[in-house]
């Protein structure tokens, strides 16, 4: 197939691109700063909004799939942040998705976020694909409003993937610091953390789009590896990897939560200490299966960023 891939020189779009090449597929990548790309049609492109012109570069494709967005910004200045998400990360995907129609596409494929779901679960209560949304932030209450507009128009055949936290060679954030901290030794006060969290590596994530493309149903879908870890576990995975002894402290949660929130860190140390599970059975159902293990996956990301 002609492919429209847009975000492609991003974490995840570079590895999706790269995932499509090894299957036979054509690649077109918009870029605002196209670059010669062994075995890829780069293009111009405009910021990613509600006015960009994607008509040419949508030209003979056959399936779009959408991983461009305004992601988190830690030092967000806007005088209305939510209204920048919306203009990108919901007014650009649907234009997008207008002018693929009109441009014959057949098929749309978009990349959303777990956090249309919300922020956390029980440990033992996974997030679903048919949840009501309940999105907590600007970034992904956009993103929400994307999956509905995009609900809403006919003629084109769509999918939305909805990943967690995706992890693998390159990525930012706070994994990338919980690893450096972990290189380095660190006492991390997680040792008697036991929730859960649900991640998905970055190589698997791109395996799971190819075979949606192959495929093509219709629906929500949400994703994750082969299994969960705690916070106390990803360290101690982390420290395998990295031939380290995990220094895990045995502070009580309720110590820690109540440290952030004097702090004012409460957010971060939320997302340390609280589980995020997701259900990936309708996934699992259509015959996909993660390629690559957790634990092999992290394994690579703390080797290939070392």
């Amino acid at each position: 197939m002609k492919i429209l891939v847009t975000g492609a020189s991003g974490f995840v779009g570079s590895r999706l691109v790269a995932e499509l090449l090894r299957r036979g597929h054509q690649v077109v990548a918009p870029m605002r700063r196209p670059r010669p790309w062994a075995g890829v049609d780069t293009l111009p492109i405009g910021d990613l909004g509600p006015d960009t012109d994607w008509l040419a570069t949508l030209s003979g494709c056959d399936a779009v799939v959408h991983s461009a967005a305004r992601a988190h910004v830690l030092d967000d200045r806007s005088a209305d942040p939510l209204a920048v998400f919306r203009r990108v990360n919901r007014d650009g995907t649907l234009h997008l998705a207008k002018q693929a129609h009109q441009a014959g596409v057949k098929y749309f494929l978009f990349i959303s976020t777990i956090k249309v779901n919300g922020e956390s679960t029980p440990p033992d209560c996974p997030f679903r694909a048919e949840d009501a949304a309940n999105p907590q932030d600007a970034y992904g209450i956009a993103k929400a409003e994307a999956e509905a507009g995009l609900r809403t128009l006919d003629g084109l055949a769509l999918t939305v993937l909805r990943p967690p936290l995706v992890h693998g060679p390159g990525a930012k954030g706070n994994l990338a610091v919980l690893i450096k901290a972990v290189a380095r030794g660190m006492p991390l006060p997680l040792g008697l953390v036991r929730n859960r969290r649900s991640m998905v590596g970055v190589d698997n994530l791109a395996d799971a789009v190819a075979f949606l493309l192959d495929h093509r149903p219709a629906g929500r879908f949400l994703i994750r590896d082969d299994g969960d870890l705690s916070t106390a576990e990803l360290v101690r995975t982390l420290a395998a990897a990295l031939g380290r002894s995990p220094r895990l402290l045995p502070v009580p949660p309720v110590l820690l939560a109540l440290a952030a929130h004097l702090l004012g860190r409460r957010a971060m140390v939320e997302r340390v200490l609280e589980s995020l599970v997701v259900d990936d059975t309708p996934l699992r159902a259509l015959g996909w299966t993660p390629p690559l293990s957790l634990q092999a996956g992290l394994a690579r990301m703390v080797r290939d960023d070392r």
